[in-house]
């Protein structure tokens, strides 16, 4: 199953709005809570100005750019964690996705309901975090005294993670979310990440702002932004009514236009896709030639193995090597001919590590 970012927020602060410009998969969008109940799940093309030069170089029958999952879950209200409202079957869909695009909304406007009545993104951003917290609190909090126990008989896997179980616990109990504790070691490590914590995951804090802040923001952004500093998150800027009118436009042309009239030089969908990307940990590589340029989603870190099984399983049983090209040797030298006759192109072996917006040939036998 691909990785999935998750779009979250309270109702009416503009998720479904967003999600309708990310995708073709169109959710409902109404000015009224709950209009979204079932996850609406987007497969979203990336945009990766590398893929259109390779395509313009080669003049391939086909191109396949990549791609990533975001998820529209229903907005979320106080009390979620004790079953209010469509809760549990937002914190059931939520701990599904791999990462969260928090959307807040920072904007003022008397003809869009605020669930709350007033518009205050840090009081809003509070109110789910706090649902997420008591939640991971719940879970920790059953599975430490279990663990415990374990631990005084002198285990020392049960000490181990009895003392993450107690930091995960020190730092919820703070109103603090679990991607801030500092995981020591690789066995902490893969201990936390099989407890599943809704607050472990990577967040992004998508501040929905009008057309005049969609640049430098605005006073809303500034809060959050101050609000989240120690927090190990990331905040983008995004006029989700703006962008769902530039995506109406029949031309690319005519966006650019649109765009550059409101001082932007790309649009804030563009950004939000690839910051979801990178939120999700992972990186591209590229198969190039006259029958197909193609870009290939792999996890940051991985080895040219585990990159040729992207391709088929077979390629990553059976790997001998890869030949590999770099992006901008390809780019300056005009072929893959030319990098080889450069001697720009290196064979590598399963110790590599693949790095993002390599070129990639393998040899495989099986």
């Amino acid at each position: 199953m691909a990785l999935q970012c998750g779009i979250v927020g309270l109702p009416n602060v503009g998720k479904s709005t967003l999600f309708n410009c990310l995708s073709n998969a169109k959710a409902q969008s109404a000015n009224f809570p709950f209009c979204t109940i079932e996850p609406n799940v987007g497969v979203i093309t990336v945009p990766d100005d590398r893929l259109n030069k390779l395509v313009e170089m080669c003049n391939p029958r086909s191109v396949v750019p990549a791609t990533v999952e975001i998820v529209d879950i229903a907005g979320l209200v106080q009390g979620a964690s004790k079953g209010e409202g469509l809760g549990n079957k937002f914190l059931a869909n939520i701990r599904e996705t791999d990462a969260i695009l928090h959307v807040l909304r920072c904007f003022d406007d008397d003809n869009v309901t605020h669930v709350h009545n007033t518009v205050d993104p840090v009081r809003d951003k509070e109110i789910i975090d706090y649902e997420l917290q008591i939640k991971d609190l719940e879970t920790v909090e059953a599975r430490l005294a279990k663990t415990q126990k374990q631990a005084a008989t002198g285990d020392k896997v049960a000490k181990m993670q009895a003392d993450v179980l107690t930091r995960f616990r020190d730092a919820l109990q703070q109103g603090l979310p679990a991607r801030t504790v500092e995981l020591e070691t690789p066995d902490e490590q893969k201990f936390a990440r099989e407890l599943f914590l809704l607050t472990s995951k990577p967040v992004m804090y998508v501040c929905n702002v009008d057309d005049a802040s969609a640049v430098d923001g605005n006073k809303y952004v500034e809060a959050v932004r101050e609000a989240i500093k120690d927090e190990n998150a990331q905040l983008l800027i995004v006029a989700a009514q703006t962008e769902s009118e530039i995506a109406e436009l029949d031309t690319w042309e005519e966006r650019q236009e649109f765009l550059a009239e409101i001082g932007l030089t790309e649009s804030g969908v563009a950004r939000l896709i690839r910051a979801a990307y990178a939120l999700l940990n992972l990186k591209t590589f590229f198969t190039a030639g006259a029958d197909e340029v193609r870009a290939w989603t792999f996890i940051d870190g991985s080895k040219a193995p585990r990159c040729a099984g992207v391709i088929h399983t077979d390629f990553e049983k059976g790997f001998i090597r890869a030949e590999v090209i770099k992006y901008d040797d390809y780019v300056s030298l005009g072929s893959e001919s030319a990098v080889r006759d450069a001697g720009k192109m290196a064979i590598e072996g399963k110790n590599y590590v693949v790095q993002d917006g390599d070129i990639m040939y393998f040899l495989f036998n099986v």
